[in-house]
């Protein structure tokens, strides 16, 4: 069973996906009736046109779904732009500009100005746009407060913010500067600021809460190290290095008193951490470390005492979460970057070129099903409704009932 906690500052419907990777933050949802098999035709509950480009991820608040994505404006400017869609009928229900910026980001060939995943409570939704704005708005799309960290990047904004409480937890991972920083979700003022320790580099995860002998953490991956931060004060709890890594992309999973953290870019690894310790725990609680067929993007799944993994380039690996053992590995094909989630007793692997891999969960590897779509999908699907929501490069879809 996983001890997971994604606290926030207020309580949304119980089947709502209100934050990137769900309410727990690790892709599991308790939804039932979920689609096995869809198509452009078959399952296909409605489509519409997503304008402007963006890769957050979909998430479902008070029978909306929520997304950010830019447009190119007359100027030459780009607006950063906050948009919904009823759940029920697919219809655009509201669409607002946060920011207008004058773009000159360098970005990843796969990244956008709109990347990070929003997050919803009972009264506001929670924009992040990297370096070019963070900001809260009502749920009728009024801008209640908005802020800026700036920093530099190389591959543009990424890292999704969680809420804790009543504050907006942000990983703030450049070149030039490196903090993890929680906001006053009421009204953006900063409550505090961890700085990274040196070297610093860029980074793109999203940090995760978990609960350690009843004791709540906040959890952030890092380039060259990751660390366990107490979510009221800022201050370092425990640490963990790992060399090289960089970049780092996948949010981490938590289950069985450990993290799993993957190191990203130059040596890419799998780690699992024991999170019990204090100070730097590099040399006492590394539990286990895979050193083959660790993910860049795609966040590991954590289900029962099996960790699922899959490669950038569709390599799925199936380990003893416990020991590190390899159960089974198999090529799903295609590139991927959503991560996947587990929802009905199914596991759903979505690969950026529309097609999503179901398979189900254990140590042998058993394939259920095979969907297509015709969009490009990098953002994670959403769970909820007894639906799936996925995002394409141009469309929305809803898939169930």
């Amino acid at each position: 069973m996983l001890f997971v906690l994604l606290a926030a500052a207020s309580v949304v419907a119980a089947d709502d996906w209100p934050a990137f990777r769900g309410r727990s933050g690790q892709g599991h949802s308790s939804e039932q009736g979920l689609p096995l098999t869809w198509s452009e035709v078959d399952g296909l509950f409605w489509k519409t046109p997503v304008p402007g480009r963006g890769w957050s991820s979909p998430v479902v608040a008070h029978g909306q779904v929520w997304l950010t994505t830019s447009l190119e404006t007359e100027s030459g400017n780009t607006s950063l732009r906050l948009v919904a869609f009823d759940a029920d009928t697919g219809d655009e229900s509201l669409n607002v500009e946060v920011f207008q910026i004058n773009a000159t980001t360098s970005l990843n060939p796969k990244n956008s100005l709109a990347s990070p995943t929003p997050v919803v409570d009972d009264e506001r939704v929670y924009v992040h746009f990297g370096a070019d704005g963070t900001a809260a708005l009502t749920t009728s799309g009024e801008v209640v407060w908005t802020t800026r960290f700036p920093y530099v990047s190389q591959h543009g904004n990424g890292g999704s913010p969680v809420l804790y409480r009543d504050r907006l937890i942000l990983s703030v991972d450049g070149y030039d500067i490196a903090y993890v920083v929680a906001l006053d979700a009421a009204t953006g003022e900063e409550r505090w600021r961890s700085a990274r320790r040196d070297p610093i580099s860029q980074a793109y995860s999203t940090p995760l809460v978990i609960q350690v002998g009843g004791v709540e953490q906040i959890f952030s991956i890092g380039a060259f190290r990751a660390t366990a931060y107490d979510p009221d004060s800022g201050s370092e709890v425990w640490e963990v290095s790992y060399g090289d890594g960089f970049s780092n992309v996948p949010a981490p999973a938590f289950g069985h008193g450990m993290v799993y953290i993957s190191t990203g870019f130059q040596v890419p690894s799998l780690m699992a951490v024991r999170a019990d310790g204090q100070g730097d725990v590099t040399g006492t609680h590394i539990a286990w470390v895979l050193r083959r067929g660790a993910p860049l993007t795609p966040s590991p799944l954590l289900v029962g005492n099996e960790l699922y993994l899959v490669t950038d380039f569709g390599i799925a690996t199936c380990l003893n979460a416990l020991t590190g053992e390899i159960l089974w590995r198999e090529r799903l094909g295609g590139n991927f970057s959503a991560s996947p989630v587990f929802v009905d007793g199914r596991i759903y692997f979505q690969s950026e070129e529309g097609v999503t891999t179901v398979i189900r969960p254990g140590p042998v590897y058993e394939e259920l099903a095979i969907n297509r779509l015709s969009g490009v999908t990098l953002a994670s699907m959403a769970v909820s409704n007894e639906s799936f929501f996925i995002r394409s490069h141009d469309h929305l879809y809803r898939i169930g009932r």
